[in-house]
């Protein structure tokens, strides 16, 4: 499992979050900043899940917190240790909502084949199509694949509530997706004349009247972490083999959204990012890679790929923190939905202090936890959080 980071620095980082700690005392109030002398250099470890290392942080008096991740064994980790978090600006549309579906990097209408594919990092489901045209292998798949019967893979959970569930969030996300308006004009509008290669697009709504197509060349999507992409397709997408999705300025691969009309083919080793909301049929061809999720809501998934999972999910971040009674605090996140979030305090950011308070899997964006003994052990109590798949 690879090891994660987070560096404190005195960068202004969009949408992270200030190191502050609560004052037990009247004179520094409940939401204090923390002071470094400048001679000062700590080290703070990380959860023993990400097989820590120790992590420097360098002294200013106010710390904005930013965290490089890795996604081994979908372990993200927060990027911030505390409690007010700094308003974020999005270019394009708001992110497509998807609910249930996010956990799911393949989920299929009918059967989900393979003849060969690779390592797939994320659930797998199929509905209402029996188990038996799951031909992945829990071998291949690092979360949990779930079937409507018991004619599944082995190490198959039966769930069929929970797939109906899916599936109908799949049909919201999708129309959502679909209906999104003003409708698109002038270069949002078949940019390419249908032929997204070569294109270097800024984040928005795009819509295509009929197949959109990525050939002759890469495209190149431009923006920063928070910005947003959904393309209308109303017909098929194609992707080339060969060819790249690639993200540029900061832009994440789950703020990118591909609504397919009919079908959606990638190429042999392309490189594709996003998240496809098809009507019918998703294929990932020899030794391509999806950073995203293909959920087809009528027809099959064929996974030939190497590697398909989930894109990295945002870090949660502390919007609230607030203390009505002595020792009880309340701590609101907001977090990926359908994602184990832990919950962790220390009294002095030393690696062996981070005490887990509270796990939970929020169905909501916002989460709520009051911490009824925060003040129990000294004046100062950090918190950090974390998501696992």
């Amino acid at each position: 499992m690879a090891n994660a980071l987070i560096s404190i620095t005195n960068a202004d980082r969009k949408g992270q979050a200030l190191l502050r700690y609560l004052g037990a005392g009247t004179e520094d109030g409940p939401a204090s900043s923390v002071k470094v002398p400048v001679t000062q250099r700590k080290t703070v470890g990380l959860h023993p899940i990400a097989k820590s290392i120790l992590n420097t942080y360098s002294r200013p008096m106010e710390h904005n917190i930013t965290a490089t991740t890795s996604l081994a064994k979908s372990l993200i980790l927060t990027a911030a240790l505390t409690a007010t978090a700094l308003p974020a600006t999005a270019a394009g549309p708001a992110a497509v909502d998807l609910k249930s579906t996010a956990r799911f990097a393949i989920l299929s209408g009918a059967a989900i084949t393979t003849t060969g594919g690779g390592a797939i990092n994320g659930d797998v489901g199929a509905s209402p199509i029996t188990g038996a045209a799951i031909h992945l292998t829990q071998a291949q798949v690092d979360g949990t694949i779930y079937a409507v019967d018991a004619t599944g893979p082995a190490g198959t959970v039966i769930d069929p509530a929970l797939l109906t569930a899916a599936k109908g969030d799949l049909t919201i996300a999708y129309n959502d997706a679909a209906g999104r308006t003003p409708v698109p004009a002038g270069n949002f509008l078949n940019p390419g004349a249908g032929n997204l290669g070569g294109l270097n697009l800024v984040a928005g709504l795009y819509k295509f009247t009929s197949t959109a197509l990525v050939t002759g060349a890469n495209v190149t999507l431009t923006g920063g972490p928070d910005d947003v992409w959904i393309f209308q397709v109303a017909s098929d997408l194609q992707v080339a083999s060969g060819i790249h999705v690639v993200l540029a300025g900061g832009a994440q691969a789950r703020n990118i959204f591909w609504q397919v009309g009919t079908s959606a083919t990638i190429g042999t080793s392309a490189v594709f990012k996003g998240t496809i909301l098809a009507d019918q049929a998703i294929t990932l061809n020899t030794s391509s890679m999806m950073d995203g999720r293909a959920l087809a809501f009528g027809a099959g998934v064929t996974f030939n790929g190497d590697t398909g999972g989930l894109p990295m999910p945002e870090p949660p971040k502390f919007t609230d923190i607030s203390r009505m009674f002595e020792g009880e605090v309340t701590l609101v996140l907001r977090t990926t939905p359908y994602y184990f979030l832990t919950l962790q305090t220390s009294t002095d950011l030393t690696p062996d202090s981070w005490t887990t308070v509270a796990t939970a899997t929020p169905v909501a964006e916002l989460w709520t936890f009051v911490h009824d003994a925060a003040l129990a052990t000294g004046p100062r109590r950090f918190y950090r959080a974390f998501l696992t798949r």
